[in-house]
């Protein structure tokens, strides 16, 4: 399966133009990016693929599943503010990847004939939960033109929605709000 239209030359989730621009051309950095984004902001996690690539020279899965990437995660400054436990994740992402796939991590998509599929691929990528699958799905569908992922896409805002600095200080400050909501309405319950 192809992409409807050409691929992004960046996505606009970090401070830099170097990092936007490795997500939006390597799918690998695309889902390590993902696999971050947790307990950091997303800047912070789609800056990660980079500083992996800085670090080793590569960002495919091969080199990142043959790598002892705790010491490389906790190099400073660090890659996560949990370098231990994130990069497991992203070993086993690299080694899944790597034997699930060939080593070709666009094929998490492009290997999905339809939405159920494309969902199946995405759940069974370690450490994705329903979250990431939509928020991945959302920024396939709406800036790689993958089809597949359509109904992947949920009714509120996500990091697919994100096409400028701008939109991610936006999606921020309307994710925050959100969640202080969530939290007051738990502690009234």
């Amino acid at each position: 399966m192809k992409y409807d239209r050409s691929v992004p030359d960046r996505l606009y989730f970090t401070e830099s133009d170097e990092a936007n621009a490795l997500i939006a051309s390597d799918p690998m950095a695309l889902l390590v990016g993902f696999a971050l984004d947790q307990q950091v902001t997303v800047q912070k996690a789609f800056s990660g693929p980079l500083a992996l690539r800085e670090r080793l020279g590569s960002i495919d899965a091969a080199t990142l599943a043959s790598a002892d990437l705790e010491p490389v995660f906790r190099t400073r400054p660090a890659i996560h503010r949990f370098p231990g436990s994130m990069a497991r994740k992203v070993h086993d992402l690299a080694v899944y990847v790597r034997d699930r796939y060939d080593g070709d991590a666009a094929r998490v998509w492009t290997d999905a004939a339809d939405g159920d599929e494309l969902r199946a691929n995405l759940a069974g990528l370690p450490g994705f939960g329903e979250m990431k699958i939509k928020s991945l799905g959302s920024v396939l569908y709406h800036h790689f033109g993958v089809e597949a992922a359509r109904d992947l896409v949920p009714w509120h805002p996500t990091l697919g929605n994100v096409d400028s600095a701008a939109a991610l200080a936006e999606y921020q400050a309307t994710k925050r709000q959100h969640k202080a909501e969530w939290a007051k309405a738990q502690a009234q319950a």
